[in-house]
């Protein structure tokens, strides 16, 4: 069942690489906050729990639904126009992501560890570099705030990888550090949206004191 549910995440990066619509987005990272929730139910065996409650709680309220209806929210507040605008085509974005994957491969097999779960270590590669892939290359702040989440999602696969335990405190500092983030780049995007007509990454050059 597990890698019935990394497979579907690996699936969701390369349709997030041809996405074109912000709608898209938000309805893909909704989908991958509900696959780590099934990740960590399986996954985390050895947890206490209360360690165990948060952690789906984390998962299943804010990465899958708190997170996509603030994101949205900040959409619809700033009349934000509903297509990505990515700097590169949608098949080249594409090939990188899958080329993102199978380095993520061939990097998994030089290291020797028993205790890493080589596909889940896999899959939490591959997503932290497609997020940061998506913040490179998509032209709208509000994008890049969708890529650090990505991202973020990688690093709690990676977590999953290297070991079973998940401390509260480490989960704790995790959840606030993105709390603060999101609603740090909701607060700026909405900043913009009252000064320029858009939201573009290159029309923040425009900006003086």
């Amino acid at each position: 069942m597990v890698h019935v549910l990394l497979i579907l995440f690996t699936i969701t990066l390369l349709y997030l690489s041809i996405a074109s619509r912000l709608l898209t987005y938000l309805k893909i990272l909704a989908f991958q906050g509900v696959l780590l929730f099934g990740l960590a139910f399986i996954e985390l065996r050895e947890v206490s729990t209360l360690n165990l409650v948060f952690i789906l709680l984390e998962t299943i309220i804010f990465k899958a639904l708190a997170v996509p209806i603030f994101i949205n929210y900040i959409i619809r507040r700033n009349h934000i126009t509903r297509e990505s605008e990515p700097f590169l085509p949608n098949f080249v974005s594409l090939i990188v992501v899958t080329g993102i994957i199978l380095t993520a491969i061939m990097m998994s097999h030089s290291v020797q560890d028993e205790l890493l779960e080589k596909s889940t270590f896999i899959v939490a590669l591959s997503t932290v570099f497609t997020g940061m892939y998506i913040i490179a290359t998509r032209k709208k702040v509000i994008t890049h705030v969708m890529g650090y989440m990505v991202l973020e999602n990688g690093v709690f696969i990676l977590s999953l990888a290297v070991g079973n335990e998940m401390p509260m405190l480490l989960n704790l500092g995790i959840m606030l550090d993105i709390f603060a983030s999101v609603f740090i780049l909701g607060i700026f995007v909405n900043k913009i949206g009252d000064v320029l007509k858009g939201v573009d990454v290159d029309q923040l050059k425009n900006l003086k004191d």
